[in-house]
């Protein structure tokens, strides 16, 4: 089974424009993002994929795997897709390029999905941790998912799910962390066919793949790491680094 990482980074952030760019510890977001995939030693081979020439040129500068986009894309999911169409390859992980704190043993959970679904009845993984604090479960930046019992995922959704009319029924809510793996063939359905409504309202991409009725395999974690989405996550991020 061959397994590749490909990260996607787009300059142009609605919220932080240039985050990939910005200095983690003496090196770009992007590199530090780029390093820390390349460390864990799971993939054979691990790409930036980029709609940015000066992402493009950091990356080659540093001698890494970067490949430019051909075409103009909404979402990380349809980059990658464009990417790995013409590739001889089985499982794509797609790692946030705003994620320099990506660990080996989360990834290992998402490729060990794949390496135990001999039907390959499942057409990808993805990572969720548990959160309680009562501003991050409201916050509509916060992607929460409600899984069955067998943590498949049943939504993905920027408001509270599930919304607690019984505040001691004793649920628990998760975050979605949008670190994905892919069956080759499910990232180019997801490339194929159009939006929906419901990933529309939402403006969460896998929310198409439910709709379609795919099969997500939901991995608890409990790493959380710190995704750069402001540049109050990047001063996060700094005083974490040191």
């Amino acid at each position: 089974m061959k397994i590749i990482s490909m990260i996607p980074a787009r300059y142009s952030a609605s919220r932080f424009p240039g985050k990939l760019m910005q200095d983690l510890g003496g090196k770009p977001v992007i590199v530090r993002t780029y390093e820390a995939t390349i460390a864990t030693q799971l993939f054979d081979e691990v790409y930036v994929v980029t709609d940015s020439e000066i992402i493009f040129k950091e990356i080659e500068k540093i001698g890494g795997k970067v490949m430019m986009s051909q075409k103009e894309h909404d979402c990380g999911s349809d980059r990658i897709a464009e990417a790995v169409e013409f590739m001889d390859i089985d499982i794509v992980i797609n790692v946030q390029g705003d994620e320099p704190f990506t660990d080996k043993e989360s990834l290992s959970k998402l490729i060990d999905v794949f390496k135990d679904d001999y039907d390959k009845n499942i057409d990808l993984a993805s990572l969720m941790v548990h959160i309680t604090d009562s501003e991050e479960i409201e916050n509509p930046n916060t992607v929460k998912v409600i899984v069955d019992r067998e943590n498949f995922a049943l939504y993905f959704s920027r408001s509270p799910i599930p919304y607690p009319r019984d505040k001691n029924a004793g649920v628990k809510y998760f975050k979605h962390k949008g670190v994905y793996a892919f069956r080759k063939e499910a990232i180019l359905d997801f490339y194929r066919l159009p939006m929906l409504p419901l990933e529309a309202s939402e403006k969460i991409e896998c929310i198409r793949y439910l709709e379609y009725g795919k099969r997500i395999k939901m991995v608890e974690t409990d790493v959380l790491g710190v995704e750069i989405d402001t540049p109050e996550d990047l001063e996060r991020a700094k005083r974490e680094w040191k």
